[in-house]
């Protein structure tokens, strides 16, 4: 939307490829493959994916060097509590263990390890979603 003066800070399709073949239908995303020119100094990126089956998302731990918020949301948008999965996260260098089964957010400082993140079990799909406080998704592998 570029015909108006402020036009071109409107995104009305911001849909991206999902990185994961068990989702299967296009992500939200601003980063990565989506960045309007005018979003470029956008200091953050997000991605928003519908999770429906059970399937390992990360098999080994990482950091990041900014914040990052990961977001686990019932798909019910009358209910966004009508949580039905249960989620495997992983935090620190010990690996502590924490399985998600409600709506939940988890703050990452930056250099915290985290995951694995294993989506166990889905008994009704939900919503995942990343936010990194830096224009594009990136990891420090451990």
């Amino acid at each position: 939307m570029t015909e108006t003066r402020y036009g071109k800070y409107i995104l009305t399709e911001p849909l991206g490829t999902p990185r994961h073949p068990e989702i299967e239908v296009p992500v939200i995303r601003i980063g990565q493959d989506v960045i309007p020119e005018t979003w470029n100094k956008v200091p953050f990126s997000i991605t928003m994916e519908a999770i429906h089956q059970p399937f390992l998302m990360a098999d080994k731990g990482h950091t990041h060097d900014q914040d990052e918020i990961l977001c686990f949301i019932g798909a019910n948008p009358m209910d966004y509590t009508d949580f039905g999965a249960e989620v495997e996260l992983c935090l620190g260098e010990e690996g502590e263990k924490h399985i998600i089964t409600k709506t939940t957010f988890v703050y990452v400082p930056k250099g915290l390890i985290h995951c694995p993140l294993n989506f166990k079990r889905i008994n009704k799909p939900i919503v995942f979603s990343d936010i990194l406080l830096a224009p594009l998704y990136y990891n420090n592998p451990i």
